[in-house]
């Protein structure tokens, strides 16, 4: 049920292609997919979900703290673990990042970006298989004006922020976790 938000949502925009190389990371990919999910986790969390050793985890979080996608949070109460968590509600590869960094280089950090979408398509055509009711695929066509792709853009961001902040640890009884992938890409003119 959507909620309504009483403070102003936070953008990181990315426009350094430096940062773009940085993040395209299948480790850090994932770490950002938490985090950005309102996850505050340690380096010996993250290294449990990204398969890495808590040391190697931190220097991820390091390199993902010096781009401003991530930062220490306050310190637990045995004050030995460091918590981190995202810079903001949500993150943005502009295009001139993009541009900036070159077509290889843009192309790589895109796929990086998605990695998982094809993980999530299988786990999509396993839960339709198995007659469950469980998540969706859409697609069409729209032709917009550079101005109604922005607002389109940002209502779809809305209404994920509307839902956003509901965590692993606090979660209502009975949610399931869901990816969701809005995806406004040009189409094929021809």
């Amino acid at each position: 049920m959507p909620t309504s938000r009483t403070t102003a949502r936070t953008e990181l925009r990315i426009e350094d292609p430096r940062a773009l190389r940085a993040l395209a990371h299948p480790a850090r990919q994932r770490i950002i997919s938490e985090l950005y999910a309102g996850e505050t986790l340690t380096a010996t969390e993250a290294a449990k979900l990204v398969g890495l050793t808590p040391s190697a985890t931190s220097y991820h979080l390091r390199a993902l703290e010096k781009w401003g996608v991530a930062v220490r949070d306050a310190p637990g109460d045995d004050g030995r673990e460091r918590p981190w968590r995202s810079a903001a509600d949500s993150i943005t590869v502009l295009p001139t990042a993009h541009r900036r960094a070159g077509l290889d280089a843009s192309r790589t950090s895109v796929h990086a970006w998605l990695g998982d979408l094809e993980d999530g398509l299988e786990r999509l055509t396993a839960s339709v298989a198995q007659g469950r009711e469980q998540g969706m695929t859409s697609r069409g066509r729209l032709w917009l004006t550079p101005d109604e792709e922005r607002q389109l853009r940002e209502r779809l961001g809305d209404a994920v922020a509307d839902l956003r902040g509901r965590t692993r640890r606090d979660h209502p009884a009975g949610a399931t976790p869901y990816d969701v992938f809005a995806l406004i890409l040009p189409a094929d003119e021809s």
